[in-house]
């Protein structure tokens, strides 16, 4: 592990950047991970970020700082996309409490997004989950659309 007992493993694909983070996500990790980000950022066009941090033992804002540091600078020059790999209930619940929920992303496996990204490199997945909002209620006014 690094100095801050984080270690961040980096893939290039040819449709995005994967990077796994493991063990502890603090204020000194998350300065070493904002760096990573930076230097990885025009490896994929957009870019896109694929973020796997199951296997972080400990996080805390600092996930928070480095995920809307990416979101910001995306805004910013207009293009981008932050995939998150399965997040933690605490994730996705810090997540939501800070509204970057709704700037993110939501997959399964690393290799099921990968695999999308080559066969639709510019679209979205239209089973993207939608972990907001409930399933639409049935019309029960007996009324056609």
């Amino acid at each position: 592990m690094g100095d801050s007992g984080l270690t961040i493993e980096t893939i290039r694909h040819l449709h995005c950047t994967v990077m796994r983070a493991s063990g502890v996500l603090d204020h000194a990790g998350r300065v070493r991970f904002s760096a990573r980000i930076n230097a990885v950022w025009d490896w994929s066009p957009g870019p896109i970020l694929v973020f796997d941090l199951a296997e972080l033992e400990f996080f805390d804002s600092s996930v928070i700082g480095v995920l809307a540091m990416a979101m910001q600078r995306m805004e910013e020059e207009g293009s981008g996309r932050i995939i998150v790999i399965r997040p933690s209930d605490h994730l996705l619940s810090a997540l939501r409490l800070t509204d970057l929920l709704t700037h993110v992303e939501l997959r399964d496996t690393v290799e099921e997004t990968v695999a999308e990204l080559i066969l639709r490199p510019g679209e979205r997945a239209a089973t993207e989950p939608d972990v907001l909002s409930p399933p639409p209620a049935p019309d029960v006014s007996g009324h056609s659309p």
